[in-house]
């Protein structure tokens, strides 16, 4: 393996969104949106949390789990939200149909009108990617017309035709075909107008021909000798992609060391890439993707130990990050986010405004529809972080503790 992965299984972005005409709830959407009590909240889960999706009313949350008991299954489960509260009302096995699962070979389609219901089998039908893909992350294009899928494992992003999967009752015909990426590639984010899909890929394949010089994860640094080049951003042609997505990278990016997580600013013009191997965030210009790739990069701000989650918030003006140390020897330590100020990330270290708690593990972001409020799944203290960016507690950070 080029890379090292948790054992647990990973149940990626729920597909919720792009099924949830009826996901709406009884009462006003403002109440659904209501802030919680505290800034910072904690609302225990089942489960090892993955992904966080809200209905587009902000009223129900739906949550990607993967067991924590060898007794439990895999499940999403369904959050009910209102007058500032959060509360559980149900969980769905997904059972050997995996959502999207980290090394799984199945997409899912969930219908949540059904497990708001409460009906026992929200399960619509499913297709199977590839043989060991690895599936871990998905989007949707704006019009609900393409679905794009990461295979990690086998080191491609699958595009498949909604529509035709939809009215074939999601048969393998709906696959239009894979986009080539190099290794784990994860991040799945559009841009603005939806004309570029930005993904990542953790390790460049040998044919970009880049220098080798990120060292394994998860051994000492002191000792350990590089192996491997960079990770890269692949830039996609997504109206390319849709028939043709062999020959839709109109562009590749060096993005650090593992790139893993991408997020993007409201008016597109930068993307920001969590570098797990590298500790940092990277900012990126997108206006010099396909024209001058080599200066893309504006900005890499030093963050904590292997940072996968990144979310842009308050209008674009902040990035925070999820600090994991997923590959430390201690597993059992409460982490950070780290907040950034967008405008200074050209500046380095300058740019960390401060420090969030979070559990152990954060791993992966989700918002309100109103932007207003950050989930955060906490992935192995089995908790899903809600925080309030209106009241943001941000610390400061001492400069000797950022590395």
């Amino acid at each position: 393996m080029r890379r090292t992965r948790t054992s647990s299984l990973s149940l990626a972005a729920l597909l919720a969104l792009f099924l949830a005409a009826a996901a709406h709830a009884q009462g006003r959407a403002s109440q659904c949106n209501d802030a919680m009590s505290a800034p910072v909240s904690y609302v225990q889960l089942p489960g090892h949390p993955f992904s966080t999706v809200s209905s587009p009313d902000g009223c129900w949350l739906f949550v990607s789990l993967t067991s924590s008991n060898p007794k439990s299954a895999n499940a999403v489960a369904v959050l009910s939200r209102g007058r500032g509260q959060i509360a559980m009302k149900g969980m769905f096995p997904v059972a050997g149909k995996l959502l999207v699962v980290a090394d799984g070979d199945y997409v899912v389609f969930m219908d949540t009108a059904r497990m708001i219901a409460g009906r026992a089998d929200p399960i619509l039908g499913y297709v199977k990617d590839a043989d060991f893909a690895g599936s871990v992350y998905v989007n949707t294009t704006a019009d609900d017309k393409f679905l794009f899928v990461s295979d990690e494992n086998v080191e491609t992003v699958t595009v498949i035709n909604l529509q035709r999967a939809r009215a074939e009752g999601f048969k393998q015909t709906a696959i239009v075909g894979k986009i080539p990426t190099g290794g784990a590639p994860i991040a799945l984010t559009f841009s603005p107008d939806g004309r570029w899909l930005y993904t990542t890929s953790q390790i460049a394949p040998e044919s970009f021909g880049w220098p080798v010089e990120c060292k394994p994860e998860g051994q000492d640094p002191a000792t350990a000798k590089p192996r491997y080049p960079q990770g890269a951003i692949i830039v996609v042609d997504v109206a390319k992609a849709e028939t043709d997505p062999a020959h839709s990278a109109a562009a590749r990016v060096p993005a650090g060391c593992s790139p893993v997580r991408l997020a993007i600013s409201p008016d597109g013009g930068r993307v920001y890439v969590t570098a797990r191997n590298s500790n940092s965030l990277l900012a990126f210009d997108t206006g010099k993707f396909q024209a001058d790739a080599a200066h893309a990069l504006v900005g890499t701000v030093p963050v904590g130990s292997s940072p996968v989650g990144v979310a842009v918030v308050s209008g674009g003006r902040q990035v925070v990050v999820t600090n994991s140390n997923r590959f430390a020897r201690d597993q059992t330590a409460r982490q950070t986010l780290t907040v950034i100020d967008a405008a200074r990330v050209g500046e380095g270290r300058a740019a960390i405004a401060g420090s969030v708690p979070a559990g152990i593990f954060p791993r992966e972001f989700g918002q309100s529809p109103d932007g207003q409020t950050l989930f955060v799944a906490n992935y192995n203290s089995n908790e899903l972080e809600v925080i309030d960016l209106k009241r943001l507690p941000v610390e400061r950070i001492p400069a000797a503790a950022v590395h």
